[in-house]
């Protein structure tokens, strides 16, 4: 792995200059050590592939994960009801219909953040092993995005039918897949990044701890405070954003 920092802003106020931390996977590196060095895999740009970025993140020690009783009020809801099926990418076949269901998801859930060439660059950005298919009579409910090996598991991108928003699939799905990896024998399973009030859910789940910028932390209440306060912490960087593209270059 290589790593290397691209400078975002600064503050002469207090002293305070600002470095993102970026990674380049290597041949020999295991995507598990990647995840557990904190990095998540960079979609930022279009045609930028094997690149990883350090953030606030959080993941579930599997040996120690039991379902909450909310969890399992969660699961009862959908548990016999879909048939799973794992596919790995390169067998699978991104046709019309999957990237259709994708963008209609996105479009709907969250507004123009996945047009064709985000979904695009995430599916050839060298991380994803595996898409989760859900049916019900055949017909397509969900897609899950995994990126996984033999000792983890990261819940990347989940895209399901709208009709079943308020029933909560879309967390059915991200304890479907922990309960699979725990299955598996997997050590970690990884749900993203944990940022602002809508991370939130995320402190819920049992044996949870996040990246602190340095290593693994279990105080929840900490994260729950940092989510909280991010709001007040955010900057208006998106120009300076661009400008640190060139270190990609």
């Amino acid at each position: 792995m290589k790593r290397f920092r691209s400078e975002l802003a600064h503050s002469y106020a207090t002293y305070s200059f600002g470095y993102c931390e970026y990674a380049e996977r290597e041949s020999n590196d295991a995507l598990s050590a990647l995840y557990d060095g904190g990095f998540l895999p960079y979609t930022g740009a279009a045609k930028i592939a094997n690149t990883l970025y350090m953030a606030r993140s959080a993941r579930v020690r599997l040996k120690e994960f039991e379902p909450t009783s909310e969890n399992r009020r969660v699961l009862k809801k959908f548990d016999g009801y879909l048939v799973r099926t794992v596919t790995p990418l390169s067998a699978f076949e991104r046709d019309e219909t999957f990237l259709n269901f994708c963008l209609d998801y996105f479009g709907k859930r969250h507004g123009d953040t996945m047009p064709r060439e985000r979904l695009q660059t995430i599916l050839d950005a060298g991380f994803i092993t595996d898409v989760v298919t859900y049916t019900k009579d055949g017909a397509i409910m969900a897609y899950v995005l995994l990126a996984q090996d033999d000792s983890c598991s990261h819940f990347w991108f989940s895209f399901y039918d709208l009709t079943y928003i308020r029933q909560s699939l879309g967390l059915w799905l991200l304890l479907d897949c922990a309960r699979a990896a725990q299955r598996e024998k997997k050590t970690h399973y990884y749900i993203g990044t944990v940022y602002g009030e809508k991370g939130l859910y995320k402190t819920n789940f049992p044996a949870l701890e996040f990246w602190d910028g340095a290593t693994w932390n279990d105080d929840l209440q900490r994260l729950r405070t940092l989510c909280k306060s991010d709001a007040k912490r955010e900057i208006n960087a998106q120009d300076l954003w661009k400008d640190s593209l060139q270190d990609f270059d």
